[in-house]
């Protein structure tokens, strides 16, 4: 991990704190609260450790493999699982299924990332990629990304009522649980992905267009930051501070002031 650089207090979960987390501070109630916005039995999916290269041991042929939990009996059941693998990164499917197993939908998404921002220190994600620091970002660029949730989120209340803002780890996520939204082609995703685009925004163009269908689950933790994904309410947005506001700061990070150093 010392290729990325991140804000202060933020860097990797060890598998210690992972396993805390998972065991003592993932509220299945808001999880399942969260859930109760989908349609039809929800997918799963882990990553153990493809960007930290922490992994358990038993997992070592698996850490940059995506694991799709789909066979569970309940949440407490998906816990259980989780803490088998201690992943660094947990989503849920945004596709819709039928009784068949056939994609009948997929709920609507945008990505905005903080590395994808031109900054004006460290320059485009393209320079980011040369120096080979393409996941770093800085507190600038999570200013700047934050404005861009805000803008598009007004951009698509003019369209959607049902929107929801996730702050993700990093950077934010935009749901739309609208009806119509869940129906649209992928033609007519990628083409709204392109009209988003074109007005500036700096999302990641493969989640709105649907070929990534996987996005972080709110309530997990973000192994590779140590945030907890949350969801917010866009009042909140603008105050919002991901190094320092306790919301999103899991326990074993509190404990110690949040005074550990970024990597």
């Amino acid at each position: 991990m010392s290729k990325y650089f991140m804000p202060q207090g933020m860097r990797p979960a060890t598998l210690d704190e992972r396993r805390e987390f998972y065991r003592l501070e993932f509220d299945l109630a808001k999880v399942s609260s969260w859930l109760e916005l989908r349609r039809g039995r929800i997918k799963f999916a882990v990553i153990i450790g493809r960007h930290t290269k922490i992994f358990p041991e038993p997992y070592r042929e698996d850490w940059d493999t995506t694991i799709i939990i789909d066979d569970y009996r309940d949440m407490e059941d998906l816990r259980s699982q989780v803490l088998e693998f201690l992943p660094e990164a947990t989503y849920y499917d945004r596709n819709i299924y039928n009784e068949r197993d056939h994609r009948i939908g997929q709920e609507l998404a945008f990505d905005l990332d903080p590395e994808n921002i031109t900054c004006p220190v460290h320059g485009t994600l393209a320079d980011k990629i040369k120096r080979k620091q393409g996941l770093s970002f800085c507190e600038i660029e999570l200013g700047l990304v934050k404005d861009q949730t805000i803008r598009l989120y007004e951009l698509l209340e003019q369209d959607y009522s049902q929107l929801r803002i996730v702050y993700s780890g990093r950077g934010f996520h935009i749901h739309v649980f609208d009806d119509s939204a869940y129906e649209l082609s992928m033609a007519n995703r990628k083409a709204l992905a392109n009209e988003v685009k074109s007005k500036g925004f700096d999302v990641d163009a493969w989640v709105t267009e649907g070929e990534m269908r996987l996005i972080r689950l709110p309530y997990s933790l973000h192994g590779m930051v140590s945030r907890v994904v949350v969801p917010l309410e866009k009042k909140e947005i603008e105050k919002f501070n991901p190094i320092l506001d306790e919301k999103c700061i899991p326990k074993f990070l509190q404990r110690k002031g949040n005074a550990t150093t970024s990597s």
